[in-house]
């Protein structure tokens, strides 16, 4: 006899169990047929009628009222699905009628639909899921990646002190391009030498930038 939760149906009169195997066609031009690839099969169903009879038939209907409204995952167990890797089954849908001309006599029928346990929630690993495969056997440290970072704040710091005062020594290079004479030539010959310093510095820090990322 089947079960449904603690329901026993005793007076079980036809069982209907569908399977959708869950595939889809895709038409491909100028091809006869059309190939059909599986997504996953859908789950299972099925269609109990039957009655309800005797003197537990009111508390029969009763419980079947109760777990159709409350939605809740039930055990089922019948022949049909001796095949079966069912474990769980909804209520999807109850339909009863009282039987005219007999006490205590209902006839139903019951939708279920399998309702398979969820998978595992994703979990984040470290080392973007490589420890999976034994990096941290290999003796690999992980913890050097936050010191490189922290190198690379601080040599990014030290490019960008770098670029400002090789702006404040083209600046002063510039002074060199004016054309001055007498007391001041040396002082002129003098800026202009600066000039080729701020450049090959500010060449310098524009590679060291382009290295750790940064604009220059």
């Amino acid at each position: 006899m089947p079960i449904v939760g603690d329901i026993t149906l005793a007076a079980v009169q036809r069982i209907d169990h569908h399977l959708d195997g869950g595939f889809v066609a895709s038409s491909v031009p100028g091809l006869d047929g059309d190939p059909v690839q599986r997504s996953g099969r859908g789950s299972h169903s099925m269609r109990v009628q039957g009655i309800l009879r005797g003197e537990t038939a009111a508390d029969d209907l009763a419980a079947l009222q109760v777990a159709a409204a409350a939605g809740e995952e039930v055990p089922f167990a019948a022949d049909i699905t001796t095949a079966l890797e069912l474990q769980r089954v909804v209520v999807a849908e109850l339909r009863t009628q009282q039987v005219a001309g007999f006490e205590q006599m209902f006839s139903y029928e019951l939708h279920l639909v399998e309702s398979p346990p969820l998978p595992p929630p994703a979990e984040v690993s470290g080392f973007g899921g490589l420890d999976d495969f034994g990096v941290g056997d290999l003796g690999f440290d992980t913890d050097i990646m936050d010191d490189l970072g922290a190198l690379a704040d601080e040599v990014s710091a030290a490019v960008d002190a770098v670029m400002e005062a090789a702006d404040q020594l083209s600046a002063l290079a510039a002074l060199g391009s004016i054309d001055v004479g007498g007391p001041l030539a040396p002082l002129a010959d003098s800026v202009a030498g600066v000039g080729g310093v701020a450049s090959t510095i500010g060449d310098l820090a524009s590679s060291i930038g382009g290295l750790l990322g940064g604009g220059g």
